[in-house]
């Protein structure tokens, strides 16, 4: 088989959370035992981080993932959902995994795995599992896919967890209140293995405190650390941190939410030195100015063109959003105009109820199974006062309202990954 008619195999054979969501998801690890076991327990032959939470665990992952690139460790990294090409999710020092090996793995092992009938995400753990231990890295961050508790990147030991925040999504799968989100997500909590808690309500702090002492995990929560003292930006537009141990941290990566998980990183390096690793000022100064070129992440607060401004983040749930809507207030524009679209699965109410009404809307549809209709998001939309018009697909959204906007104007594309990766995929494919 070729590179994508692999790719098509696997999302056939092994639906895809991201295009089909529900019917995707297999609770349990059993298969995921299963292949860890069928290749020789892969995970126990590098060092890992684990990082969880409900927002902000791709930006820590990838910017902790710099930072020991930069320290000089070979770095796995593992996360989810791909924008524009599966290869993303699985990387090591920000190269992706070859086409070569995906092929392969495939090839060699699916009358192994065929018959378990493993979920995508359970195969794709286990592809990167192996295909680290193969390329012999010395540490791999690995972000949660769904919760923690029964996700099947849960079998590994690490020497450290992270918990960014906990806020309301995938609530069909994970409970209908924080405490009991809280509870999936400190599932990842370790004997003795030392956890970092980004953010915490009076709901869930509880829980985290009464896991960590169930297995003695030595607790630390980031906001009660201070780390991060200020943040303001150069001319450029880039984040300037004071911390307590940094004067002048410059931050690659955009957008207010990174102000929480700069301030959880900052807790987190200290424990990873405590654990033996070798991390200098310099390493950590070089992460965090240069996470997007070191590992390739795209699609958090990213600037894709000037005149008019076009901004694209894949934040897509209440607590994602909220962040975007106070970063838009600040931004300097004649007229705002927003390219949106949802998968049916998120608290949609709660995401429209939080968007300015004076921008122009161009209502739109992500390329997976999961999206809702165009038309529907207008609908519902029009009922919180926002009003546009709906298009087929992210490129016709785009290209309209690159047509009606002026050159002192901003576009901001988001709603969900999907429509930053169809954005990226189909607008600008050489970004």
């Amino acid at each position: 088989m070729t590179y994508q008619e692999t790719l098509t195999y696997l999302y056939n054979s092994a639906p895809l959370f991201q295009h089909v969501g529900k019917a995707a998801y297999k609770e349990g690890l059993e298969n995921t035992l299963a292949l860890d076991e069928y290749f020789g327990h892969p995970h126990r032959k590098f060092r890992t981080i684990h990082v969880a939470g409900t927002n902000g665990k791709g930006s820590c992952s990838h910017t902790l993932a710099a930072i020991l690139q930069s320290a000089g460790y070979r770095v796995g990294l593992y996360t989810s959902p791909h924008l524009v090409d599966f290869r993303e999710r699985i990387r090591i020092n920000g190269v992706p995994v070859s086409q070569a090996f995906v092929v392969d793995f495939v090839e060699k092992h699916r009358s192994f795995f065929e018959p378990l009938h493993p979920s995508f995400f359970e195969l794709a753990t286990a592809m990167a599992f192996h295909y680290f231990a193969s390329q012999q890295v010395d540490v791999a961050v690995i972000e949660v896919g769904l919760g923690g508790r029964l996700d099947c990147t849960n079998i590994i030991h690490p020497d450290l967890c992270l918990i960014t925040n906990i806020s309301f999504d995938h609530v069909q799968f994970l409970g209908n209140t924080l405490a009991k989100i809280a509870g999936e997500k400190a599932g990842i909590i370790k004997p003795s293995v030392p956890v970092v808690i980004g953010e915490t309500t009076p709901e869930t702090k509880p829980v985290f405190l009464q896991k960590a002492a169930e297995v003695h995990a030595p607790i630390y929560f980031a906001e009660e650390e201070h780390s991060l003292l200020s943040a303001s930006h150069d001319e450029a537009g880039n984040y300037v941190y004071q911390t307590t141990r940094y004067h002048n941290l410059k931050g690659e990566l955009g957008g207010l939410c990174q102000e929480k998980n700069t301030n959880t990183l900052l807790t987190a390096l200290p424990l990873l030195e405590q654990q033996g690793y070798h991390i200098t000022e310099t390493d950590i100064r070089n992460g965090f100015a240069h996470v997007c070129e070191l590992t390739g992440l795209m699609g958090r607060w990213q600037k894709l063109s000037s005149h008019p401004a076009i901004v694209c983040d894949t934040g897509h749930n209440v607590g994602g959003i909220q962040y975007i809507v106070k970063q838009l207030s600040f931004q300097k524009y004649k007229q705002l105009h927003i390219v949106i679209g949802m998968v049916n699965d998120k608290d949609i109410s709660g995401v429209l109820a939080m968007l300015p009404k004076d921008a122009k809307y161009y209502f739109t549809r992500a390329s997976v199974q999961r999206a809702l209709p165009a038309e529907k998001v207008k609908e519902l939309a029009n009922s919180y006062g926002l009003t546009g018009e709906a298009y087929p697909d992210v490129k016709t959204a785009v290209e309209a309202a690159q047509k009606q906007a002026g050159a002192d104007d901003f576009i901001f594309v988001g709603g969900s990954s999907f429509i930053v990766a169809d954005l990226l995929s189909t607008c600008f494919p050489s970004e």
